[in-house]
């Protein structure tokens, strides 16, 4: 794909990705040669190694594993290309059909190389212990570890051939449906045509009548197709508990567990944590907003208001990209340069588009390449630091590529960090330029902790919604209306009295792609944002000698657990009080704003 650039409404260039380290386009001759070499080494791996694992000496099962690794490497390239082709633009109908094609290929190909997780699973931990005193094989014993986690949800080998296989039709095919029609909504606000992502934006605009038009239009077109979603949540529910039963899980959330490497009684201690604090967070923070705004209760669409005195400045892609870097630099040079090359590669798609994919994403892509950042910036705050949230993902993601493709995955409760991180750096950093103006840095601590409770209290909630939901399915069927209360109730427990909820927001649970692609994800931005407060707090008493740890534990990628990895600064995320610690600095940041 040729490097391109939009110029938006800031009268700014923004750039366009350029994923040619990828593939230069779908029909290349590199990804037709790549199809070829991988489908031919797929079969030559099966033919050799399939009911022979479990035979092979220390050495030899170190050797299967670094080619299957190269197989991986090669078969996640492609995803990657298609994915990323797929999300810029998922109205084209070229791109919908190579995104799926490819996902058929890749599948296809996968199935011939299912056999071998399977096998080492089966393997004895006796056996295992002594094929590891190999150097070769103890190299891997990071994702043995996690592989074998799984060993008492595995099926026989045919069953988990006919999963594989049917999850194109299946689960794939419903959370490609939700995508595509997320992607084609339109949205008329006051005269102006918008997809999701811009009508959404609106909600914080600097007039109230837009913020209002924009939540009675999104509302409005969300009722047009929510029988459409609600039949995409049944069935994407259902088709979980069916695996989820046959794979033996107790809860819902079991398998999310396993796959973020957290133990339930972490997670447990989480939800439990933030939710009994819903009062002095959320409660708290709106009812001074609503006084601030010189109201009693603020409407559900006066949520993300700026504040009154807010000068709703636009911020221009250049000084974004230079208060991030700057912010990185006052920290880690090394984050600093990882991030510049982002920027100076073409590694980012910045604007809004028809079709785009909604929100913000930084995918890993392969280690032999480079991740890429997906964003829709319209120059706001927000926007800002979430340029400095998927920035931080993409600085991990290039730092923990040296352990390999295998290993350089971090589970969802940790790859967290490296963002929310990326993201306080930056609100420090403001704070700093805005020292002496007192009104300004009210407005940006506010907006902080806005953000904060979008990542904490937010999606806490959002848990406990997709929890009551996958629940309440296995005894039939939920329709709108149910679906309906059970957001209305939820939202309204953890936002608290002063946000006004009424019938136009009973649909807002349609759009949230988490729940479709990704089923209980959403824990895991609250697990990465109390983690950070805390991470924080131990960085303002260490100083320097704090950043050269941070940075290794960015580079251990999924090779250690959060036990492990968080030694180092004396943390224990199985402790509950730890939990309350990073919940301590959003409720000091309040109490700050309370008493201005």
């Amino acid at each position: 794909m040729e490097h391109s650039k939009i110029t938006n409404s800031t009268s700014n260039v923004l750039p366009i990705w350029n994923l040619n380290s990828l593939y230069p386009s779908m029909d290349s001759p590199e990804l037709k040669k790549d199809l070829e070499k991988v489908a031919e080494k797929s079969l030559s791996f099966e033919t050799r190694y399939k009911t022979k694992v479990s035979q092979l000496t220390g050495p030899q099962l170190a050797h299967s594993i670094v080619e299957y690794e190269k197989i991986e490497e090669i078969l996640g390239r492609i995803m990657s290309f298609a994915q990323l082709i797929y999300s810029g633009d998922m109205l084209d109908n070229d791109t919908g059909n190579f995104h799926q094609s490819m996902h058929e290929e890749v599948t296809r190909i996968s199935s011939h190389l299912l056999f071998f997780n399977l096998e080492l699973n089966i393997i004895s931990d006796a056996d295992l212990k002594e094929k590891l005193k190999s150097p070769e094989l103890n190299h891997y014993y990071p994702w043995l570890r996690d592989l074998r986690v799984f060993q008492p949800h595995q099926l026989d080998d045919q069953l988990e051939k006919l999963f594989l296989e049917k999850n194109i039709s299946g689960r794939a095919a419903w959370t490609r449906l939700f995508d595509e029609k997320i992607a084609e909504l339109s949205f008329s606000i006051d005269g102006v045509e918008s997809n999701l992502a811009e009508a959404l934006d609106k909600l914080s605009n600097k007039n109230a009548k837009t913020r209002k038009n924009a939540a009675k239009e999104i509302s409005s077109v969300l009722k047009k197709h929510v029988r459409l979603f609600t039949l995409i949540t049944n069935t994407l529910s259902k088709d979980k508990a069916i695996e989820d039963n046959w794979r033996g899980y107790e809860k819902p959330i079991s398998a999310r567990n396993r796959v973020n490497q957290v133990e339930d009684n972490v997670v447990n201690a989480l939800v439990e944590t933030v939710s009994s604090n819903y009062q002095s967070l959320s409660h708290r923070y709106y009812a001074l907003k609503a006084e601030w705004m010189g109201v009693e209760h603020l409407n559900y669409w006066d949520r993300n208001a700026p504040l009154p005195g807010n000068d709703d400045t636009t911020i221009e892609w250049s000084e974004a990209k230079e208060i991030v870097l700057e912010a990185y630099e006052s920290f880690s040079p090394t984050m600093a340069r990882i991030g510049k090359e982002f920027f100076d590669k073409n590694w980012i798609d910045a604007p809004t588009r028809p079709g785009k994919a909604s929100g913000a994403f930084s995918h890993p892509t392969v280690p032999s390449s480079n991740p890429f950042i997906l964003l829709n910036y319209q120059g706001k705050l927000r926007d800002v630091m979430t340029l400095a949230h998927e920035l931080g993902h993409g600085v991990h993601q290039v730092l923990a590529a040296r352990q390999g493709c295998l290993m350089a995955d971090t589970p969802l409760t940790l790859a967290e960090t490296a963002s929310v991180f990326g993201e306080m750096l930056t609100f420090q950093s403001l704070l700093e330029r805005h020292k002496g103006d007192s009104r300004k840095r009210k407005l940006m601590i506010a907006s902080k902790v806005e953000d904060m409770l979008n990542t904490v209290v937010r999606q806490i909630a959002f848990h406990e919604f997709e929890t009551s939901i996958h629940d309440k399915r296995r005894s039939g069927e939920l329709s709108p209306e149910e679906i309906g209360d059970i957001w209305i109730s939820i939202q309204q427990k953890s936002l608290g009295p002063a946000i006004k909820l009424n019938d136009d927001y009973r649909v807002f649970w349609t759009y949230i792609p988490h729940f479709i692609h990704s089923p209980f994800y959403v824990y895991a931005y609250a697990f990465g944002d109390c983690l950070v407060n805390s991470l924080y707090a131990v960085f303002r008493d260490e100083g320097s000698d704090f950043a050269e740890k941070y940075i290794d534990m960015l580079k251990a990628g999924g090779t250690m657990r959060h036990q492990e990895l968080l030694i180092p600064f004396k943390l224990d995320a199985s402790d509950p009080t730890f939990w309350k610690k990073g919940l301590l600095l959003i409720e000091d940041l309040i109490t700050e704003l309370a008493d201005d």
